[in-house]
């Protein structure tokens, strides 16, 4: 009878540990690992006047570029108007399907480069833009509008972008 309460026993203790054991091993594995939590992509900041963009990685010569799209008529004419701080962005990518339009900085607060492309993603040209405080405000534009991208970035940004630089983009 004792051999027998020992065996009975030894088997409580066996399934208590065999259970934590379980809990400890289902626990861990729900756990998530240094390597799960750096593939969930972070979220870029954003200014707040131009939240609604889409935001996307447009490659630019050798390097990857983290850009606000302003693809229609409105986000085009709204630009980088009242930002101060591009957060996260590398600047904003302008799209055309058709020729490109004019630029001016009007309501615009912080200097800015720009750099123009051809349809084909070929270099065009580029001017450095500084905020416009008075009517009439001047306008930026390479010598004719037969262009399809531009992009703005802070001034000393785009330095790196010379006449042999294309721009690989599709919506």
């Amino acid at each position: 009878m004792k051999r027998m309460m020992s065996l009975v026993g030894i088997a409580v203790v066996t399934a208590a540990c065999s259970a934590t054991s379980a809990e400890t091993t289902t626990s861990q594995a729900d756990a998530p690992t240094a390597e799960t939590a750096n593939t969930v992509p972070a979220v870029p900041t954003v200014p707040p006047q131009i939240a609604g963009y889409d935001v996307q990685d447009v490659r630019v010569g050798d390097r990857t570029m983290l850009l606000a799209i302003a693809d229609s008529p409105s986000l085009r004419s709204q630009g980088l108007m009242g930002v101060t701080d591009l957060g996260d962005l590398d600047g904003m990518l302008f799209f055309w399907r058709h020729d490109g339009d004019s630029f001016w900085m009007k309501d615009t607060l912080i200097p800015l480069d720009i750099v123009w492309f051809n349809e084909d993603g070929t270099y065009k040209d580029r001017a450095s833009m500084v905020p416009c405080t008075e009517d009439p405000c001047p306008t930026y534009l390479p010598d004719d509008l037969d262009f399809r991208f531009a992009i703005e970035a802070l001034t000393g940004a785009l330095d790196w972008i010379s006449a042999t630089t294309t721009i690989h983009y599709s919506d």
